[in-house]
């Protein structure tokens, strides 16, 4: 059977995503990282989707970015932003490389198990313009796979696949309804407690698209 490798973090995004690699057919790996977040109980919120989902294979990974800080989803002494997204303004929240290492790790799983793709959660359309959830960093990235390993000399390199990465947070959580994604499983909260604070900037995009879309009985807070 086809296998992709999934990008897991427990968040809306890459459980809609996942989902979406099982209705393309393929055998999902899920692979999640604990990376220094502050936020690591979406890495409960992964094993619980996966396990859902019906997800055999599921690796967690631990890769410190913390130690060196510099955002303040690794740094606790980083204020994180509740004021809601300002447009054209790359927030703190802004983790330096963490795509890149991320994808560099998921490329030598895949190609360890023949995987044909490596599909990824990120969005352009409703977050701040990370650096690295943007089209063309995908498609440099991709020339990238191409060259750096046996699987791409021979032209059978994974394909970065980001099924969500035009769609807007309404679109996205849409799909995760019509594709049966446990939303109340998923944790997208950038604090670490029992409960979504409902204020930070990842509540307020995720509780308004729930809204929007006709679901406010699964958001935090009424935005």
């Amino acid at each position: 059977m086809r296998q992709a490798v999934v990008l897991l973090s427990g968040g809306l995004d890459s459980a809609t995503t996942t989902a979406i690699a099982l209705k393309d057919g393929y055998q999902v790996i899920a692979l999640s990282f604990r990376y220094g977040q502050r936020h690591e109980r979406e890495l409960k919120a992964a094993v619980k989707i996966a396990q859902t989902l019906g997800i055999q294979e599921h690796y967690i990974i631990d890769v410190n970015l913390a130690q060196w800080g510099g955002s303040s989803l690794t740094d606790v002494h980083l204020a994180l932003p509740q004021e809601g997204v300002k447009p054209g303004i790359i927030p703190s929240t802004y983790v330096p490389g963490r795509n890149t290492v991320f994808i560099s790790i998921a490329l030598s799983l895949a190609e360890a198990k023949q995987a044909e793709a490596i599909y990824l959660g990120i969005n352009a359309v409703d977050y701040s313009g990370y650096p690295d959830c943007r089209p063309e960093y995908l498609e440099a990235y991709q020339k990238l796979a191409n060259l750096s390993s046996k699987a791409g000399i021979e032209g059978k390199a994974p394909q970065l696949i980001a099924p969500l990465v035009h769609l807007t947070k309404v679109d996205i959580v849409k799909s995760a309804i019509a594709l049966g994604v446990p939303i109340e499983d998923t944790w997208s909260c950038y604090l670490g407690g029992d409960t979504p604070c409902g204020l930070c900037d990842s509540c307020r995009i995720r509780d308004q698209a729930l809204i929007a879309a006709g679901y406010p009985y699964l958001a935090s807070s009424k935005v």
